[in-house]
């Protein structure tokens, strides 16, 4: 089974892990990623970082979504009040993302959809942040097949496109959720990504602007964002005193893996922190063909991400999947 797009959570003292789920497909590779061709979503568990993961099964389908259509790529999961909310994107019948919200009362699922996408969201990759007030927040956003390139303040437009070279790159949106964590509290605002002199990454600067991916995290008061930089294969992050930012750019969390899409999420288990992320070593290089791996991440004593290398990795059997519970 290949999996991707991992978003790790700790509930109960088990780690559980809420990946897409690849499968292998003829459509032809392009650049909006028709060849991601994800049909449904299975939870993995772990008792441990360096244990076994436990599948336990389909937990949601396209089929069971009465407005998606195709394409349900990377999601989350938070608990609040006992139930499990798990996000997702997904293609409408018209070609559109949008965001889903699917609840459940076990954190392995199987969850129940609701039967319209979320309000005012749209695009791909959610992830929401528990803040320590108890609010929560959520982030979503990609370009390219993403589509967030053809919004502009939540209102879609073909004629839109990416900014031009010199102008700021797009950021992800963000919005606190209702106390249901079903809707918006409030509209969509862009996170803004400043570089360490205080101007916001432009849009041909392809090593460090944001294009997918967004993930955050909260260590010692101060909020990371990460991100995944498409194209050139990185995943940066940059930190801030609020959930909204404006962030700013600190450095590189993961330098390249194989295969085209890098993704990820972090996450602390038992006091220590741990880097959960995709690449497609075990197909041979197949992009839409992939498998999540993790790693331990530090934080140095400022706070900065030490970067993580994966060729500088040791090399093990990984401990597999055992069968569906």
């Amino acid at each position: 089974m290949h999996i991707a797009d991992p978003s790790a959570r700790v509930f109960d003292g088990v780690l559980y892990v809420y990946p897409s789920h690849d499968i292998d497909t003829d459509v032809p590779k392009d650049d909006s990623g028709e060849q991601f061709a994800m049909e449904d979503y299975h939870v993995l568990s772990m008792q441990d970082p360096a244990g076994p993961a436990v599948d336990h099964g389909q937990a949601l389908h396209v089929r069971d979504v009465p407005w998606a259509e195709r394409q349900m790529w990377a999601p989350d999961a938070v608990r609040k009040d006992g139930t499990v909310y798990f996000y997702f994107p997904a293609k409408t019948a018209e070609g559109l993302f949008r965001i889903g919200v699917a609840t459940g009362d076990r954190p392995e699922g199987p969850f129940t959809p609701e039967p319209e996408p979320i309000p005012g969201t749209y695009s791909i990759d959610p992830a929401v942040l528990p803040d320590d007030d108890g609010e929560h927040y959520l982030y979503f956003g990609g370009i390219w097949g993403g589509q967030l390139q053809k919004y502009r303040d939540d209102v879609f437009d073909d004629a839109n496109d990416e900014p031009t070279d010199g102008e700021p790159a797009l950021g992800p949106r963000v919005a606190r959720l209702a106390p249901d964590m079903k809707h918006l509290a409030e509209p969509t605002r862009e996170v803004v990504i400043l570089d360490p002199s205080g101007e916001p990454l432009r849009a041909d600067d392809h090593d460090r602007r944001f294009f997918e991916g967004a993930w955050v995290h909260k260590n010692a008061g101060r909020y990371y964002l990460s991100w995944s930089t498409g194209d050139t294969h990185l995943i940066c992050y940059g930190t801030a005193d609020n959930p909204y930012g404006p962030f700013v750019y600190q450095g590189v969390v993961l330098t390249p893996v194989s295969g085209w899409t890098t993704q990820h999420s972090i996450v602390e288990f038992e006091g220590r922190w741990y880097l959960f992320f995709h690449d497609s070593t075990l197909s041979g290089g197949q992009t839409h063909l992939r498998t999540v791996k993790v790693t331990e991440l530090h934080h140095d004593a400022d706070g900065r991400i030490l970067t993580v290398n994966p060729g500088e990795l040791p090399a093990r059997l990984a401990p597999g999947v055992t069968g569906s519970t």
